[in-house]
C-alpha cells in the first residue's frame, strides 16, 4: 500500500504520484485520441493506487471532463477518488480568451460538476489569471462555493507571485499549479518561498518537460506538435539539455531505474511539492509513472542533480 501524503494544508491524503489527464478526452491537445484509451486510463490509475486525477475544462474543451464523471460513475466510490479540475478560458469566435469574475467562476464549476457527474470537486483551480478582475474578488467567489460544499479546496494556476498573493490575502488559497521542471526552475527563487511559508502546496505541470526529461530523444529528433513551439525543444538549448540529461543516467542506471523516475523522484524531495501529476497516453505509462516510488535518492544524488541543472 502506498503511503500518502497530504497536500498542504488541506485535508486531502493522495498518492504522491497523481495522473495528469490532458490526454483523456483532450482532442484540441493532442490529434487522434482514441476515447475508450482515455477512460481506461482513468481505470488503470484508479486501479492501482493512483487517487489524485486533475483534469480541467480546456481538455477537450470539455471532454476530459465527462469521461472521467463518467468513470467515475460506473464505479460508484466516488470518496475515494480526488480531482482536481480547473476553469479561466471563454471560447470565442477570435480564440480565447480568460475569465476570473465571481459570476464565471460559480457557473463553471456548476457546469464541472455536471460533467464530472458529481456533488462536489475535491479541489478547483482558476486555470489562468484575467487582466479585469481583483484575484482576491475571483478567490472570493471560490471561498463561496467551498462554503457551499460544492468545492473543497481552493486553487490558483498560472499566477504571478505579486497575483497569488493578493489572491491569498485572505488565507484562502491552498494549492498552486505552475510551470516547473528541471529545465524551468523559476518558480524555486519566486514562488517556492512564499507557498512554503503559507504552507500552500506546489504542483508542477510538465514536470517531464512534454518527455525531454525522458531522455528517449536524440540531437536529431523532430516534433510537429505542441512541442515544437516550447522553449526547451529550440535549437540552441535543445542540445545542452540533451547534455544535461545524459550526466544523470548514470544514477537511474545504478537504480535499475528510468530516467523519468529519477527526475520525478528528485521533485519529490522539494519542501514546496507534496504531489506530482505526470501524463500519459496509455495505461502502461500510467504504470510505469508509479515506478517512481521505488526510487530513493540520496542526499548526495539530490545535491548532484541540482547542481547539473542550475539554471
Amino acid at each position: 500500500m502506498t503511503k500518502h501524503v497530504q497536500i498542504g494544508k488541506t485535508d486531502l491524503h493522495v498518492n504522491p504520484i497523481g495522473f495528469g489527464a490532458n490526454a483523456v478526452g483532450g482532442h484540441n491537445l493532442y490529434p487522434n485520441l482514441d476515447e475508450e484509451a482515455g477512460r481506461e486510463m482513468v481505470r488503470t490509475a484508479l486501479d492501482h493506487g493512483v487517487n489524485f486525477l486533475d483534469t480541467a475544462f480546456i481538455y477537450g474543451p470539455k471532454r476530459s471532463e465527462e469521461l472521467i464523471g463518467e468513470v467515475l460513475k460506473e464505479r460508484g466510490n466516488r470518496s475515494e477518488t480526488v480531482i482536481a479540475t480547473k476553469a479561466a478560458h471563454v471560447l470565442t469566435d477570435g480564440g480565447e480568451k480568460f475569465d476570473n469574475s465571481p459570476a464565471f467562476l460559480k457557473n463553471a464549476v456548476d457546469e464541472a460538476l455536471g460533467r464530472l457527474q458529481t456533488d462536489y470537486i475535491d479541489l478547483f483551480y482558476i486555470h489562468f489569471p484575467d487582466e479585469q478582475t481583483p484575484k482576491d474578488e475571483a478567490v472570493g467567489a471560490l471561498k463561496e462555493l467551498k462554503d457551499a460544499g460544492k468545492i473543497r479546496h481552493i486553487g490558483v494556476s498560472n499566477f504571478s507571485l505579486e497575483q497569488l498573493k493578493e489572491a491569498n490575502k485572505d488565507g484562502y488559497v491552498d494549492v498552486f499549479q505552475g510551470e516547473y521542471n528541471l529545465l524551468a526552475r523559476d518558480a524555486e527563487k519566486e514562488l517556492f518561498p512564499y507557498l512554503v511559508e503559507q504552507n500552500i502546496s506546489f504542483v508542477p505541470y510538465f514536470p517531464l518537460a512534454s518527455g525531454l526529461l525522458t531522455g528517449k530523444y536524440d540531437k536529431d529528433a523532430t516534433f510537429d506538435d505542441l512541442r515544437n513551439g516550447l522553449p526547451y525543444f529550440q535549437k540552441d538549448v535543445f542540445a545542452s539539455n540533451l547534455e544535461k540529461i545524459d550526466q544523470i543516467r548514470p544514477i537511474a542506471e545504478a537504480k535499475g531505474a528510468e530516467l523519468a523516475h529519477v527526475v520525478l523522484a528528485w521533485y519529490l524531495t522539494r519542501d514546496a511539492i507534496d504531489v506530482i501529476i505526470p501524463g500519459a497516453k496509455r495505461s502502461d505509462q500510467v504504470l510505469n509513472n508509479l515506478k517512481t516510488l521505488d526510487v530513493k535518492l540520496s542526499e548526495d544524488e539530490i545535491n548532484q542533480i541540482d547542481r547539473i541543472f542550475q539554471p
